[in-house]
């Protein structure tokens, strides 16, 4: 492309361009939730890891790989305002690729050294969670470059429905592959997920976001904004649960229904192919609700977008204290009510975000949001494990409703907030 004197950023924008994001953010969701679906799986059938230990030991291995997701969103979120979107995110799906093909072979490899592969899928796991650390804070400032104030909630609304349908893609089909060919080969498909995203990225994406010039990180001026805002505080409050919503649904699902599996006597691969049609479920229910917020953001604004989602999220969470056995149907209803919310919750407090910042340190700021984000993920992980363990399997599944309630509570004092209605009705 031959970029002219007069050109705007915006008017290099093409639509392939737009295209590539689409089908980057599908490849991203492919990538972090086929490592999640696989995890309890090769865990408990490979590693052969107890019902006792296994709330414990899957929530360690999310708080450790979200951790370093923590270091690493924060220093690409400045890097990518420094040196640009692109590169960041090539990189890092080569090295979740890399990542994705030591996994499947940790026994193999730690038993060379007399070990039985767990430390060395604790590794794995970390590699893969770095890259992705570094590709998904890219998408949403990518997002922000390519669009302005009145088409962002259009454009960025289709790139969560490419990520939904990743996710759905993983659950509803790539996790019916174990029964057919096993564990392993289900885990190499993360790996050619990683490597199409680079080799995708690198050709079809470009960079249109003005340099930070300041070559410290704008603590300064991000924390003037966040004392500043109190709309800015809403959209990290949410984000602070967002991703642990998504997370806490596909990973204590799947370990609900596999150690439920002996006691209704299907296999556990029968049971992952289960929780993965609900997972899929929850992904088109997702698709099929992003017009209706799409539409709810464009005509009541940010915050009551935000309020609305978090009260049916929520209220999902908390009807999964009705489940007594999650291989049974019936957990198809708090599925569907949650997942309906948790489109809102996603895609709102970013697009929020991405309007109260400057555009020449958006990737600073959403590298901030990250962080907010996978510290929520660790906490609600971590908590959701012992209790898991300690009071039941639909314990994590209530905590979370409750969290969500809370921060809901907060969005709509802020909605009704003199001094903040005229910013709400004026559509943020």
């Amino acid at each position: 492309m031959h970029i002219q004197p007069n050109d705007t950023p915006l008017q290099l924008v093409e639509k392939h361009h737009w295209n590539a994001l689409y089908l980057l953010s599908a490849l991203c969701l492919i990538l972090m939730t086929l490592a999640l679906g696989t995890q309890t799986l090769f865990l408990s059938s490979v590693l052969n890891i107890s019902v006792a230990n296994a709330g414990a030991i899957n929530a360690n291995i999310m708080v450790l790989c979200e951790m370093l997701e923590l270091v690493v969103a924060g220093t690409v979120g400045y890097l990518s305002d420094r040196v640009g979107r692109k590169r960041i995110m090539v990189q890092g799906f080569l090295l979740a690729g890399v990542g994705a093909v030591m996994a499947p072979f940790s026994t193999v490899i730690e038993g060379l050294f007399g070990g039985g592969g767990l430390t060395f899928y604790y590794l794995s796991r970390l590699v893969i969670a770095a890259g992705i650390g570094s590709v998904w804070p890219q998408l949403a400032a990518i997002g922000g470059d390519f669009t302005d104030h009145d088409n962002r909630p259009r454009l960025m609304v289709n790139s969560v429905f490419m990520m939904a349908l990743g996710k759905t893609l993983v659950y509803g089909i790539l996790m019916q592959i174990p029964q057919i060919g096993g564990v392993i080969l289900t885990m190499l498909l993360i790996a050619v997920a990683a490597f199409a995203g680079a080799q995708l990225a690198e050709t079809c994406l470009i960079d249109v976001g003005p340099r930070l010039r300041q070559s410290a990180f704008p603590w300064r001026r991000i924390h003037r904004l966040w004392k500043d805002e109190r709309r800015l505080r809403v959209s990290f409050a949410t984000a602070f649960l967002a991703r642990s919503d998504m997370v806490i649904t596909a990973l204590f699902l799947m370990m609900w229904c596999i150690y439920s599996a002996k006691r209704a006597g299907v296999t556990g691969e029968e049971a992952a192919a289960h929780a993965g049609l609900l997972i899929g479920l929850a992904g088109v229910v997702v698709m099929l609700s992003i017009p209706f917020w799409k539409a709810f953001i464009e005509h009541y604004g940010r915050i009551p977008a935000i309020a609305a989602s978090l009260a049916l999220s929520g209220l999902g969470f908390i009807l999964m204290v009705l489940v007594g056995n999650p291989l049974d149907w019936f957990v198809m209803l708090p599925v569907t009510v949650t997942a309906a919310g948790q489109t809102g919750c996603f895609v709102t407090p970013s697009i929020l975000a991405i309007d109260l910042t400057p555009p020449d340190m958006r990737g600073s700021l959403l590298g901030a949001f990250n962080i907010v984000g996978g510290i929520g993920q660790v906490f609600f992980i971590q908590i959701g494990g012992i209790l898991f363990d300690a009071m039941g399997p639909a314990s994590p599944f209530i905590f979370v409703g409750l969290a969500n309630l809370v921060v809901m509570a907060y969005a709509i004092s802020v909605m009704n907030s003199p001094r903040d209605r005229p910013a709400a009705e004026k559509g943020t």
